[in-house]
């Protein structure tokens, strides 16, 4: 990613705002497809990245207030997001290209996923190419290589096998967006439901991943909540997990669920559902 060409924006502009904050709304569904990439045997995407904003600490009149750069490798705890550095700096010259970083969730721009050379996301790339001639967003396209979908419009998640994917408005405000929002949130990643059974056996076999924690004070139940995998964090309660237990930050799985936007496994997880 990056040895493809940059485009900048008027990052003050309404519909880049607009694009920004939306996908921040929206970051769920990221989140939840790497939980699942990281346990896929072979890997099905082949680019998934946010873009940060960094602030600028320059006397020069002509900085800008942030840097916006992509970051790889992406990890994220519920609060902060943290990845590897793909753009070589301009203006932020605390960080080198390829760098390890890690920024407050409200500085998140924009993420992207990319699956069979379609992309999920890319919320402000879309403000670029809507303002671009045909001419113009073609060679953009041609230089990444990659499917962006007509201008105004996003996607969210790929298609379901034997159906017809979701294109959604770049200001998801129309009631179809609202439509597929409900369902998206409503329905269960494809993985979760196809390997719920080697979810049981694993648990069955393996009880102590019910209780054991990493080094941050995670169990796994904080785990899946965040990545909203619903029927992984109810076959972990029906295990006996503990949905009162804190993360080191003192986190419970409810909480982080509902800061992700995941309502319904928070529900669950409080005994609601």
């Amino acid at each position: 990613m990056s040895d493809r060409p940059i485009y900048s924006a008027d990052g003050q502009s309404a519909a880049f705002q607009t694009a920004v904050s939306n996908a921040q709304a929206t970051f769920r569904f990221f989140w939840r497809e790497l939980s699942w990439e990281a346990r896929r045997i072979v890997p099905a995407l082949e680019v998934a990245a946010v873009k940060m904003s960094f602030p600028v600490d320059s006397d020069d009149p002509e900085a800008p207030s942030v840097e916006n750069m992509w970051l790889s490798e992406v990890d994220f705890d519920g609060a902060s997001i943290s990845g590897v550095l793909l753009n070589a700096s301009e203006w932020v010259t605390e960080y080198a290209e390829s760098e390890w970083v890690t920024l407050p969730f409200s500085s998140l721009n924009d993420w992207m996923y990319v699956s069979q050379g379609e992309v999920c996301g890319g919320f402000t790339i879309d403000v670029l190419r809507s303002e671009m001639s045909d001419q113009e967003r073609a060679e953009h396209d041609a230089a990444w290589g990659l499917d962006f979908g007509e201008p105004g419009t996003v996607r969210l998640v790929p298609a379901a096998e034997g159906q017809a994917e979701a294109v959604l408005s770049r200001g998801l405000d129309t009631p179809y967006d609202r439509q597929v929002l409900e369902a998206l949130d409503a329905g269960d990643h494809p993985m979760a439901v196809n390997m719920q059974e080697k979810v049981e056996e694993g648990l069955r076999q393996y009880p102590s991943m019910i209780t054991e924690a990493d080094e941050a004070g995670w169990l796994l139940l904080h785990h899946q909540a965040l990545a909203g995998n619903y029927p992984v964090v109810r076959s972990l309660l029906q295990h006996g997990a503990d949905a009162s237990a804190r993360t080191d930050g003192g986190q419970t799985a409810a909480q982080l669920a509902q800061d992700a936007g995941w309502g319904r496994v928070a529900r669950l997880l409080r005994g609601e559902a």
